[in-house]
């Protein structure tokens, strides 16, 4: 099995692409070592030792190391075997019962607003999204209250030294184009 592996504009962080689907369409972050009990991939990348998150998408899999451990070099042979391991194997990705969706939604948003978040999930899923995983990261909505657009930012884009700039002068620019009730965008 070969699998490609890309830099992203994290230097923690880097993708892996196995050449098949991993999650289909939801993508799913495992944001330490306790939220990857519900995957025995993400368990196995956490038990390297120097992995600080884990993030599965369409077809890739994101891994961030800890700064302070292993450099690339000896990580990532050792990341590369878990997955040849792990998809060779046709074990499950999941465990039964966890829904992709599990995490936190964010806030209610107010049912007077309906069609503001409307246009905000639609270009959030249409011109966000896309370009974010091809990074190995997503970015996900999770609220707009009096004007403001809340985010969640997942994978390489969580921790990226870019990502503020990304937040701001990407996605705030391009939602404030479009929808001019939006007035501010920020990461939880």
């Amino acid at each position: 099995m070969f699998i490609e592996t890309e830099q992203t504009p994290n230097p923690l962080t880097l993708m892996f692409r196995p050449g098949r689907t991993v999650t289909g369409s939801e993508s799913v972050d495992f944001a330490n070592a306790d939220a990857a009990e519900a995957s025995p991939l993400a368990a196995a990348l956490f038990a390297l030792g120097d992995v600080d998150r884990v993030f599965f998408g369409h077809d890739f899999v994101s891994v961030t190391r800890n700064p302070a451990g292993s450099e690339w070099l000896g990580l990532k042979p050792q990341i590369l075997g878990v997955l040849v391991d792990h998809f060779s194997s046709g074990a499950p990705l999941l465990t039964a019962g966890f829904a992709a969706g599990q995490a936190a939604t964010g806030f209610d948003d107010d049912p007077a607003d309906a069609d503001i978040v409307l246009q905000i999930r639609e270009l959030i899923e249409t011109r966000v999204r896309p370009q974010v995983a091809e990074d190995g990261g997503d970015i996900v909505y999770r609220g707009f209250k009096q004007g403001t657009v809340f985010l969640e930012m997942q994978g390489a884009c969580s921790g990226c030294p870019s990502s503020t700039m990304t937040l701001k002068m990407g996605i705030e620019s391009l939602l404030k184009y479009y929808v001019p009730e939006v007035t501010d965008v920020r990461a939880i």
